[in-house]
């Protein structure tokens, strides 16, 4: 099972944690469904300030039944009944996000953020190195990434780029230049969001980029479903508004146009100014989830009057969990005095962990409980109650071996959407293997390290012993103790950048399968001065919905388990594509493609083939297996590393060196931090790549190879690899033309060297 969580509906992931899962009555079936349809639905659909148009014909689709109305700024309005009272409650359905503001002349795009202001200060530095979506001007969204600074590059660079500042924030599409940009329908204005997805926790809890600015349309669109018009006093609005965090100019349309008695307003808690007289303390909403109905109040000590004082009744008579939380206006400064709000009016949310950040999280129950609350405000009553069947759950199928050859990009695919961190590399080898042709017979050795002999020489021929070696597994982390508070501490396997792990959802691999959680930011994230830990392996904190040990075992966590950010497959424009783990997996594509290449055993030859374990760590499959040889006399006499040329090709890093483009071919990684390739090999092997009509590439750049492990048995180590931008990030970008190349120059190695 490759998926326990995600592949599920909230209905039954509640069911499968033990949670009250949100109801329905006997005579309203699917209708739990539908509030796990609707939050999941308008959780994926973006809509930036000024940008709802999708998210607005969703709800207006949902809600045709009532003949919504449109306005002219987006706002979706429902009314019930005639007469007074007039109640009103509104939600907010735009979210922060960033527009093209410029495109280069080399195709990448320059972008604004929407809001300017308002959002955390570590909001852009959560985009650096990130799949994005940008939508066109035909309303299709293509795939890109902000571009990242690539860690193997920064040894010794005095004055990186910063990625907090909005002049170092570039959108790489695949283009390679403005025209091809504007051919693909992208232009100025166009909107940028970053990929998202619903990430379902356990225990209740779901995640994912924009959960605080959807769960109030979902909550509004299950209580229209179920409002019964006879047990509505008087005149209900009720208001999906757009662009409030740009003025609130939804809402005061909505307040100018609507004459209301009373309002609710749902939606997030918002932080507020610092605090006087201490430091570095902002006043912001402090509950956690779980804690039922927020109700926002403006003074931190502040009674519910009024409405608010009316609801926090309606609650304690139906055991509605109802607290008070900080939270500031609903309406900010503008050039114009805003419209008046009614005299009374109370703003209800649900708490939001890690707010404005891709990892905000929400509590089920809590959205449960202000659906009960509103319902039984607008109509004295609730409308369904808890009964839902359990759904099934699908085994995924072993997979036979292809009669044919895969493609180059079918065999990366397969190999980037499977998950293999450092010491955890069998799901890869498995899929390898799948791949390989059914003459292939590889072996598994000691090390986990997948070989494979692809020629038969016999004994005492003279050939030249080749090895060619690339590395399954990928950076990311391993759980090493579970706290008292059902966190999992984990620590790195391999060197990466937490600022482009943490504030996302992850996956917890566990033998039960992998299960959604979050990558927790450090403490103090939401402070002006924020400071990246120089030790961040100290500060690795996920969530996976547990609050204690016992919680987090019986969700199958053990210590030991992998932990990986998610990741998929991503074409971009052209031949270029975007996925975490081409490093080394484009290598491991290119092993398999050879193989199919050749055709079977190669006469006369002393060729083997290695997909090694546990690289990232430290090049250790490729170490033990050295040992191995040498003690066997089977030492190779050519070692052929394919690893990742970390390449400077990109607009954030120093062109000094790593200067190897996209798309011109394969590179020889003559220099690098572990080995030196001898200069009249390089010219050999770039001669054999032309005489073979095989674009190629030679360079420097930063990082080791397997390669190396060899040498000091006596092996000659002549690393290749492919251009690589963003190294060891979910942005990772190539050209699979490179992969191509490298692919070839493989079986020509075989054949020939």
């Amino acid at each position: 099972m490759t998926q326990r969580f995600s592949s599920l509906s909230i209905v039954a992931i509640l069911l499968l944690t033990g949670v009250p899962p949100m109801g329905r009555s006997a005579g309203t079936a699917g209708v739990a469904g539908n509030v796990a349809d609707n939050l999941s639905e308008f959780l994926q659909t973006p809509a930036i300030s000024g940008r709802e148009g999708e998210l607005v014909e969703k709800i207006r689709s949902k809600l045709v039944r009532f003949h919504p109305v449109v306005d002219n700024h987006g706002d979706v309005i429902v009314t019930i009944g005639s007469g007074s009272p007039h109640r009103l409650i509104v939600t907010p359905i735009d979210e922060p996000g960033f527009v093209v503001s410029g495109i280069t002349d080399d195709g990448y795009l320059r972008v604004q953020r929407v809001p300017q202001t308002g959002l955390p200060p570590i909001f852009n530095e959560l985009y650096a190195a990130q799949p994005v979506q940008i939508r066109t001007t035909s309303g299709k969204w293509v795939d890109g990434v902000f571009a990242g600074l690539s860690v193997h590059l920064q040894g010794g660079r005095a004055n990186a780029p910063k990625a907090s500042d909005l002049d170092n924030m570039y959108v790489d599409v695949g283009a390679t230049s403005a025209a091809e940009v504007r051919a693909a329908g992208i232009d100025l204005l166009s909107p940028i969001v970053i990929n998202r997805r619903f990430g379902a926790l356990g225990y209740g809890k779901a995640a994912g980029a924009g959960i605080g600015d959807r769960f109030g349309a979902a909550a509004l669109v299950e209580l229209l479903r179920h409002v019964d018009p006879s047990m509505v006093s008087g005149t209900l609005t009720v208001a999906f508004v757009v662009q409030q965090r740009t003025g609130a100019r939804g809402l005061q349309r909505v307040l100018t146009t609507v004459q209301a008695d009373e309002m609710i307003y749902v939606g997030r808690l918002t932080p507020g100014g610092p605090v006087v007289g201490v430091e570095n303390i902002h006043r912001a909403p402090r509950h956690e989830p779980g804690g039922g109905v927020l109700l926002g109040l403006e003074k931190t000590d502040g009674i519910p009057e009024g409405l608010a004082a009316d609801l926090k009744q309606i609650a304690a008579a139906h055991k509605i969990q109802f607290v008070s939380d900080y939270s500031s206006g609903i309406m900010p400064p503008g050039y114009l005095p805003p419209p008046p709000i009614p005299l009374k009016w109370a703003h209800l949310g649900i708490a939001t962990a890690w707010p404005d950040t891709p990892a905000a999280t929400i509590n089920l129950q809590d959205f449960d409980e202000l659906l009960n609350l509103l319902e039984r405000y607008v109509q004295g009553t609730r409308s369904f109650v808890d009964a839902l069947p359990k759904m099934p759950i699908s085994l995924a199928r072993p997979k036979r071996r292809p009669e044919v050859a895969p493609s180059n990009r079918e065999a990366l695919e397969t190999l980037v959407e499977t998950y293999g961190v450092s010491n955890h590399e069998e799901p890869v080898a498995k899929a390898a293997n799948n791949m390989l042709p059914a003459w292939a017979k590889p072996e598994t050795d000691a090390s986990g390290n997948l070989v494979l002999r692809v020629g038969e020489a016999s004994e005492g021929t003279k050939t030249a012993r080749i090895l060619v070696i690339a590395h399954m597994d990928e950076i990311g982390f391993e759980v090493k103790s579970i706290s008292k508070d059902g966190r999992l501490e984990v620590e790195w396997r391999g060197n990466g950048d937490l600022s482009f792990f943490a504030g996302h959802l992850a996956r917890v691999h566990t033998s039960e399968g992998a299960m959604d959680a979050i990558m927790e930011l450090p403490n103090q994230w939401d402070e002006p001065n924020f400071q990246w830990p120089r030790e961040p392996e100290r500060a690795i904190r996920v969530d996976v919905g547990a609050r204690t040990p016992d919680e987090a075992a019986k969700l199958g966590v053990k210590i030991g388990d992998s932990v990986t950010i998610e990741k998929a497959y991503r074409p971009l424009l052209g031949t270029r594509a975007n996925g975490r783990s081409f490093d080394d997996r484009v290598g491991c594509a290119a092993l398999i493609s050879a193989v199919w290449a050749l055709g079977g055993p190669l006469k006369g030859r002393d060729v083997t083939l290695v997909w090694s374990t546990r690289e990232e760590i430290g090049l250790v499959g490729a170490a033990e297996l050295a040992k191995r040889l040498y003690a066997d006399g089977h030492i190779p006499d050519y070692v052929f590393a394919v690893d990742t040329f970390v390449s400077s090709d990109s607009p954030l890093e120093s062109k000094r060196f790593a200067d190897a483009v996209l798309g011109k071919g394969f590179v020889v990684r003559a220099v690098d931090n572990s080995n030196i390739v001898p200069r009249d090999l390089v010219e050999k092997l770039v001669k054999l790549a032309r005489v073979n009509q095989i674009s190629v590439q030679y360079g420097v750049t930063g990082g080791g190879n397997d390669g190396s492990a060899f040498t000091r048995y006596g092996s000659v180590d002549i690393a290749i690899g492919w251009p690589l931008r963003y190294s060891h990030s979910p942005g990772e970008v190539i050209d699979t033309r490179d992969l191509d190349a490298l692919a070839r120059i493989v079986a020509v190695v075989a054949r020939s060297w």
